[in-house]
């Protein structure tokens, strides 16, 4: 540990010990042995020390995202990383979707919106693709939980994931990465800052991900043979401009490319009545009839330049984003159809075949911040600014015939465009030496349009009525008979929004090492839009709003050996944003619910048993509800559902959802880091385990035996050895060592089709500094 502290601050992070969530236990420089050092985060827009921060905050950084990469693992393992987070995706790596505290938004769309905002390098991701860039050469990520509606605006009522680049800095330095683990995995990482002038310095960093196709298809005419495979590539190239003390500009241009696999749905490997897998399961098998592909190239590029002028300190934050992708899947998870032999199709009942793609072919966001703060000495100070967003966008959705050779049968192309402003402003008042007051004020207008632009299809197109299995298909639809088919005949939408969020926090110094806080807060999702399809009519949902309440205590305990975070919260989300899936169609349909609850608390502890065994716990408790008696949805027609249902006019099941919990919304969360180092042979060797746990979810709105996620328990291992003061390290991990399998999602339109978790991996890696 001695060692370690020689090294450059951030370098120290990358080796010192585990920053796992809570509470950011390594950060920003190394402490003395046995000693918690001070987390610095920017959750309001300032920095501050984590623990004056009157908010619930987790961070991640150093160590622990290094061992999340090393194995190949996407945005998806910093799932239950942090209490109360979870993350989940039908897409794979591509397409992430988050929840704080048990909200969040299960829709699969392209076009959807999430209540969960990301935020990386201060530009916010808003299409939910952009949400999956990787995370790689960080100074630390951020968790925010509650809604941020005044600083960070609006679609962000659950909460705000904040990830924060290491920066340029003023000499030369770096590190690189090569970890090599089973199924084929490669993770290669490095970065390097190189000073160009004593104004002028870059930060290049990259990272190459890949996997061998792990999956066999048996199904031999299928198209796609090979799968779970993936390149994914990601870089950052950073240049600082710093004349002076009073000006600054950071330039950040960033890219990605994925090539690899959809999700591999995967057909009636439920067994009914159960929530287990069938007997013979193996995971290293699928049957398909059709293809499967996942293709994705983002790019972006933004400007955060700031002057100092006295007491004030000006920010302008200029962010553009684009985005290229398509993914293609097997959606029935088999091959054949019910009206087929037997022997033709499989495995189980395959009511009939579903196969599809969804793309955005054109895509751009512009985004454009201007906010001043002032550093005033006296006990007011402020900070306010304006705020644009502009976002334009295709999507096409496309369907296929598996059973005649894959040809495309139906085809849909929306444009959507979003433009938003917003003004805001913040204070914090000192009324004391040890009370100190905040508060926040925003004014949000927001405005979508969606188009249908292009729509033809058959087979299950609405004009012509369900028609499993006919042969052959009836004559395709066009986007006048579909606009036939909506209310008012215009399969458009141009909701406009807008909104006022607030929040009030104090936080009252008990001791020099303890503050106690409470915030209430405010938040709003924008209304969201799903266009007219075969499956369903158009849908829009009105814009949600969030309201918290939180009360909590931050301390550093035992001269800094110890530091705990504890927080009880109680939100309620009027207008509730949902999304119905499934049933017995392929469909996706917004409504609004009048209300859901959450109500919990969540436990951060971080200590050092000894000079050299470090623990960290976790722990988040959620107990979310819908409270809507007169929403019903349909249900699958192969499960088993509990709810109570009924047969509407036309002859549709459908299930009461009234006091269900969120979907994907665990009720315990809870996580577990020992990391142990000792001083060996010139260097030092350490052991380190982490544990994430999340209780029973429910994958719909609906409670059914068959889609009810089990409990998970997931860990890691890994065993290294620095040495040369901490410039080289070697060592050994595994994730998911107990190569746990669970259903982690599933499809319900047409039979008992789950998809799964990663499997277990063990590898080995290398990592230098310069």
């Amino acid at each position: 540990m001695r060692a370690i502290s020689k090294l450059p601050p951030h370098h120290a992070v990358a080796l010192a010990i585990l920053a796992l969530p809570q509470m950011g236990a390594w950060a920003q420089s190394a402490p003395p042995s046995g000693t918690l050092q001070t987390v610095t985060i920017t959750a309001e827009r300032r920095e501050e020390n984590i623990k004056d921060v009157p908010n619930s905050v987790s961070t991640l950084s150093g160590e622990f995202l290094d061992v999340l990469n090393t194995s190949g693992q996407d945005l998806r393992g910093l799932s239950g990383r942090v209490p109360s987070l979870n993350i989940e995706s039908s897409f794979g790596r591509a397409f992430p979707r988050f929840y704080i505290r048990g909200y969040g938004n299960t829709d699969f769309r392209l076009n959807a919106s999430q209540p969960v905002s990301l935020v990386y390098d201060d530009v916010v991701q808003e299409n939910p693709i952009l949400k999956g860039f990787p995370a790689f050469d960080l100074d630390r990520i951020e968790v925010l939980r509650g809604p941020q509606g005044t600083l960070f605006g609006r679609n962000s009522p659950a909460g705000v994931v904040k990830f924060e680049s290491v920066k340029p800095g003023k000499k030369l330095e770096g590190y690189g990465s090569i970890g090599i683990g089973t199924l084929g995995t490669t993770n290669l990482e490095g970065a390097a800052t190189i000073p160009l002038s004593s104004t002028v310095s870059t930060r290049i960093s990259v990272l190459d991900q890949r996997r061998s196709d792990w999956v066999d298809n048996t199904w031999e005419p299928g198209p796609t043979q090979k799968l779970e495979g993936y390149r994914d590539s990601a870089m950052r190239a950073q240049l600082l401009y710093e004349p002076h003390k009073q000006f600054s500009a950071l330039f950040n241009v960033h890219a990605r490319d994925l090539d690899g696999s959809a999700r591999l749905f995967r057909a009636n490997i439920i067994k009914p009545g159960t929530n287990d897998l069938v007997d013979g399961f193996d995971r290293e098998k699928v049957s398909y009839d059709g293809a499967n592909e996942s293709k994705l190239k983002t790019m972006g590029a933004n400007a955060r330049l700031r002057w100092d002028i006295g007491q004030f300190t000006l920010h302008s934050i200029t962010g553009y984003e684009t985005l290229d992708t398509f993914n293609r899947g097997d959606i029935d998870g088999g091959f054949g159809a019910g009206f087929l032999p037997p022997e033709l199709t499989g495995p189980g009942l395959i009511l009939f075949g579903s196969e599809t793609a969804d793309g955005i072919p054109k895509h751009k966001q512009l985004t454009q911040e201007l906010r001043v703060e002032s550093n005033y000495k006296g006990p007011l100070n402020w900070q306010g600014g304006v705020y644009l967003f502009s976002e334009d966008y295709t999507v096409d959705s496309y369907s296929y015939d598996s059973l005649a050779g894959n040809a495309q049968d139906g085809y849909q192309r929306i444009r959507q465009k979003n433009d938003a402003s917003a003004i805001f402003g913040a204070v914090r008042f000192q009324a004391t030496p040890a009370l100190e007051l905040r508060g926040g004020l925003r004014f949000t207008r927001d405005k979508k349009d969606l188009q249908v632009l292009a729509y033809e299809a058959s087979g299950f197109a609405p004009c012509f009525g369900p028609t499993i299995g006919a042969i052959p298909a009836p004559p395709k639809c066009t986007i006048e008979q579909l606009a036939g088919l909506e209310p008012d005949g215009d399969l458009s939408a141009k909701p406009s929004d807008t909104n006022t969020s607030w929040d009030l926090s104090a936080t009252y110094k008990l001791t020099k090492d303890v503050n106690l806080f409470g915030r209430v807060a405010t938040g709003f999702r924008a209304s969201s839009i799903q266009s007219a399809s075969a499956f369903n009519a158009k849908s829009v949902a009105d814009p949600e709003t969030n309201t918290s309440f939180e009360l909590g205590v931050k301390a550093d305990l035992l001269d800094k050996r110890a530091r705990v975070s504890f927080s009880a919260f109680r939100y309620t989300v009027k207008d509730l944003q949902l999304t119905a899936v499934g049933g017995t169609s392929n469909a996706n349909r917004l409504l609004n619910a009048k209300k859901a609850t959450g109500q919990g608390f969540e436990l951060d502890l971080t200590a050092y048993l000894t000079d050299n065994l470090l623990a960290t716990l976790g722990l988040g408790y959620n107990d979310t509800k819908i409270r809507d008696g007169g929403i019903a949805v349909a249900v699958c027609a192969q499960c088993t559902v509990k709810d109570p249902t009924f047969v509407d006019a036309d002859g549709n099941t459908r299930a009461i959802i009234d006091g269900n919990p969120l979907p994907q919304a665990p009720k315990t969360t809870a996580n577990f880091v020992l990391r142990y180092g000792i001083p060996l042979a010139g260097g030092d060797f350490y052991v380190l385990t982490d544990w994430a746990y999340r209780s029973k979810v429910n994958f719909f709105l609906y409670d059914s035996v068959e889609f009810t996620g089990k409990a998970s328990l997931e860990g890691g291992l890994r065993v290294g050895y620095l040495w040369n003061n901490g410039k080289y390290e070697a060592s050994i991990y595994g994730r998911n060592i107990t190569d746990q399998v669970r259903i982690v999602g599933g499809i319900d339109f047409n039979n008992l089709t789950g998809f799964i978790n990663e499997p277990r991996t063990w590898g080995v890696q290398f990592k230098a500094l310069f």
